[in-house]
Parts: C-alpha cells; sequence; structure tokens
C-alpha cells in the first residue's frame, strides 16, 4: 500500500469525535424493528415456514440489508426507516393469521413397554437451559452490524461520528466493540449454571485449563492479524490498541482472568457487583494516579508503553463480560421462580407464564439499575462525577454505557418474542414428551439468517474481518462514490451471510 495512500486512510479514521447516544440508539433500533416486521410475516402469513427461496431472500434483506441501510444511505434518517419497516408490520399484525398449516412435526414415539422407556431425567424433565431465541437474535443482530461496519467505515458512506473516537465520546462502533464481549458473558454463564445445577465444583487448575484451551486458538488469531497487518503495510490506528496489540489479543485473555475472578464469588457472589468493583477500582486509579495520562500520552518507548491502550483497557473489557454473565445468570434458565409451599406441604410449580413475567420484570429492572447508574456517572445534573466516556480507556462509563444499552436490547428482543411468540416459552414441567414441539416453537421464532450469525459467530467474524483486509488492498474505497461503495458493501453483506449461512446449513460449528 502506498505511503501516501496509506497516510490518507489512517487520517481518515484519526482524531474523530464521534456522535450522540440519542443518534446511537435510533440506528441500533433498526435491529429490533427489522425483527418485528419478520416476525409479523412470520406470525401472520407462515412466511418462513418452510423456508423456501423468497423466505431466505426476505429474511437477509430484513434483517442484514435494513441494518446496511442505516448506517449508510438512511444514516441521517433511521427514523424514518424504521416508519417504513414498522408501518406494513402494523398492518400486517391486525390481519387475521395465516389459515395455511405449516408440515407437521414428528414427536418421539411413545414407550409401551416399561424396558423401552426412557429415564426421567433425560427424557420428561424439560431441558433446565433451554434455547432462548430472543438471545440467539440479539446475538446475531449484533454480529450483523458488527460485520457490517468493520468494512464500511473504510468509505466515505459511512458517517464518521458512526466511526471509533479518538479518546472521548461516543459512537456505534465504540458500542458495537463493547457489545460483543458483553454478549460473550452472556452466553459463557451457561456452563456456571449447569455446574450449579448438578452441584459440580469445578477447582480452579481446571478452569484455568479449560481457559486456556479457549485462549489459545484466540492468541493465534491475534498473531496473525499483527503478522498481516506488519507484513502488509496495512492502514492502522495505532491509539486503538497501541503498536502490537489488537482485539483478538482482548478476546483471548478474558478467559482466565474470569476464572480468576470465579474464585472471588464465594466472597462477592454477585458478577454484577464483581464487575461494578473492578471497573470502579480501575477508574480510582485512573482519576487519582498518574494512570490516565501514561495511556494517553505516555512516549512508545517500551513494550509496555508501545500498547498501553490494549492492556489497560483490558480491565474493562473484563469488567463488562462479567456484567455479561450476571445477565446471562437470570435469562439462560428455564425457572427463575421456586415452586410454592402449599399449607398442605405440597409443592406448585409456577406457570410458565409467571416465569416469563419475572424474566421481563428482572430484564427490566437491571436496565433501570444500568441506565441510573450510567446516569450518574455521567450527568453533570444527576451526578457528582460527571465522567466523559472513553473506549480508548474503557473507563467505568464506558462500562456502564455497553451493559446498559445491552440489557436494554434483550429486554426489546424478549418483549418481541413474548408478543409474537408465546409458545416458546409456555413449557410446564408437565409436558412430558413435547421437546420436539418446544424446539419446533423455537426454531420458528428463529430469522434463520440471525441464527446462522449467532451459531459461528467468531468465525463470521473472522472472515469478515479477512475479506475487510481483501477489500482495503483491492480496491480505493475512500474515492467510492455512493453507488460504488454500495455496490461493494452488498456484495460483501452477501458473502458473509453465504457463510454464515452455509457454515449452519452444513452443520457445522466452528468454536475457539
Amino acid at each position: 500500500m502506498a505511503n501516501s495512500y496509506k497516510a490518507l486512510k489512517e487520517d481518515f479514521v484519526s482524531n474523530l469525535t464521534g456522535g450522540s447516544i440519542s443518534e446511537i440508539n435510533t440506528v441500533t433500533a433498526l435491529a429490533p424493528a427489522a425483527v418485528i416486521l419478520w416476525s409479523t410475516l412470520q406470525l401472520r402469513l407462515s412466511y418462513f415456514t418452510p423456508y423456501t427461496i423468497s423466505a431466505f431472500i426476505t429474511d437477509s434483506l430484513l434483517n442484514v440489508g435494513v441494518i446496511l441501510l442505516a448506517v449508510t444511505l438512511y444514516s441521517s434518517s433511521p427514523a424514518l426507516l424504521a416508519i417504513l419497516i414498522l408501518s406494513p408490520a402494523l398492518l400486517l399484525y391486525f390481519l387475521p393469521p395465516s389459515t395455511t398449516r405449516p408440515k407437521k412435526i414428528s414427536k418421539p414415539p411413545i414407550p409401551t413397554k416399561p424396558s423401552d422407556s426412557i429415564p426421567p431425567a433425560s427424557h420428561d424433565d424439560p431441558d433446565p437451559f433451554p434455547v432462548r431465541p430472543f438471545i440467539t437474535t440479539y446475538r446475531g443482530a449484533m454480529m450483523v452490524i458488527t460485520c457490517l461496519a468493520i468494512l464500511a467505515v473504510d468509505f466515505r458512506i459511512f458517517p464518521r461520528r458512526f466511526a471509533k473516537v479518538e479518546t472521548w465520546g461516543t459512537s456505534l462502533m465504540d458500542l458495537g466493540v463493547g457489545s460483543f464481549v458483553f454478549s460473550a458473558g452472556v452466553v459463557s454463564a451457561k456452563a456456571i449454571l449447569k455446574d450449579r445445577h448438578t452441584a459440580r465444583k469445578t477447582t480452579l487448575a481446571r478452569r484455568l485449563y479449560a481457559s486456556a484451551r479457549h485462549s489459545l486458538p484466540l492468541l493465534v488469531l491475534g498473531l496473525g492479524r499483527l503478522w498481516s497487518v506488519k507484513g502488509l503495510d496495512y492502514a492502522e490506528h495505532v491509539s486503538e490498541y497501541g503498536v502490537h496489540w489488537n482485539f483478538f489479543f482482548t478476546l483471548a485473555f478474558i478467559p482466565p482472568f474470569v476464572a480468576l475472578f470465579q474464585s472471588f464469588f464465594t466472597i462477592i457472589p454477585s458478577y454484577a457487583l464483581l464487575s461494578l468493583l473492578l471497573s470502579g477500582t480501575y477508574q480510582i486509579l485512573l482519576e487519582t494516579t498518574s494512570l490516565k495520562a501514561y495511556v494517553l500520552t505516555a512516549p512508545r518507548t517500551t513494550l509496555l508503553a508501545q500498547n498501553r491502550e490494549g492492556i489497560f483497557s483490558f480491565i474493562g473489557y473484563l469488567s463488562i463480560f462479567l456484567s455479561g454473565q450476571a445477565t446471562g445468570i437470570y435469562v439462560l434458565p428455564r425457572n427463575l421462580l421456586p415452586p410454592t409451599r402449599l399449607p398442605n406441604h405440597q409443592a406448585t410449580a409456577p406457570t410458565p407464564r409467571q416465569q416469563r413475567i419475572t424474566l421481563l420484570t428482572r430484564l427490566a429492572t437491571w436496565s433501570a439499575i444500568w441506565t441510573t447508574l450510567f446516569v450518574l456517572s455521567t450527568s453533570y445534573t444527576y451526578g457528582p462525577l460527571a465522567l466523559p466516556i472513553s473506549r480508548r480507556l474503557a473507563n467505568l462509563p464506558y462500562h456502564l454505557w455497553v451493559t446498559a444499552f445491552n440489557t436494554i436490547q434483550l429486554t426489546l428482543f424478549c418483549v418481541i418474542e413474548t408478543v409474537f411468540f408465546p409458545a416458546v416459552h409456555n413449557r410446564d414441567n408437565n409436558s412430558g414428551l413435547d421437546k420436539v414441539a418446544e424446539s419446533y416453537e423455537a426454531h420458528k421464532a428463529t430469522s434463520r439468517i440471525l441464527h446462522a450469525y449467532n451459531r459461528n459467530g467468531l468465525a463470521v467474524f473472522l472472515v469478515a474481518n479477512l475479506l475487510t483486509g481483501v477489500v482495503n488492498l483491492s480496491v480505493g474505497t475512500l474515492e467510492m462514490g455512493r453507488v460504488g461503495a454500495m455496490g461493494v458493501l452488498g456484495a460483501y453483506a452477501v458473502v458473509v451471510t453465504g457463510v454464515a449461512v452455509g457454515l449452519d446449513v452444513g452443520g457445522w460449528i466452528v468454536k475457539f
């Protein structure tokens, strides 16, 4: 890459100040809006059952195309795009349901002889941690916007206020990085819950060994990215993570540190509180010592100083991951309420409706808590701190902002699922052989595209990074007009989506 063009590309993403949180919220609200239209089509027309070619195209346009339009052509008028999406959804919703029934699902045969019966623990009991379609939708939508933004940011059609800020401020891409880590924390809570459910105690040594198995491939990816960037003389924004550090290194070091923090859970039995203590202590050090000045201005004369942003911001990302785990603890289990003891000493299990109301209440409550903490930490009017947000530092306000946003997003997707697909959560402990039906309802309530993006999220993210590099080394992104840029971005979206769906259809799960 010519030095003059490389410098131009680096300047294009440097010294940016971001945009307003309200605008970011409006743009990201297009994902739930698209899911509402998708859900309406499925509820009223059974449009995505069976999943035909036209269903695939519509699914792609809604859950990928809409996001691409939101960050490019409609970036200045996302509310208009939301109206265009929600208007037909509103009209369809008040139509009578489709009379066309999908194919009848097959259920397991009912055993007729005692010898053929399946043990109750493996057959009759509902899965204590069922598939949550709204979590799949949330994570899939987050992956879509992340993959689109990492290439779109190199085109002029992508507003500079959406690109990562230099030091202080908020932007769409700043939020995306933290959301990636938070969503990983949400699903990682399942392993903790399973250990609790089986009363199994895992030693620190075993946890560190398991975390090393997850970290090693990510370290390899981080080294591969470092080699490719330096070897190909690729444009890079050094103040983002440092000279050698990159996001894959941040992801790689999270598992072992999380394994260590699980040991503190016996002392502080709350991952939310652990995350706040870690982030709060880090913020105190930033404010009362020379750490902030060191991270932002120190000469890059040593290995630590060369990578100071990546190393110290890791503390903030670890806090975000722990907040994601705290959220996963109460959104993943089927039963959030214990059985009720009656006067005759019999136990009555809460109904699925009561369990769902409890889930929504907890999500709404924690959304309010995280939002309140964020306002108190950043507001000049309502809080004593008035701290600025910095993704570069991954400070306390950044941690609270990312956590509040993602908890609200989860709440929105959970509400959508509850309204449009109540059958997903209507199974109780007495439904016997309805596991197949439950799986079918979850499948029917989930976009195939978003399911594919979620199922192999990190692999798709890696493919998106590779394609971004290929595009940037092949064409002059800064010189392309609106039509050319949309053509390249559209083709890129098709390829990334094709890879995600191809892996899903093939039944391949790439784990790191």
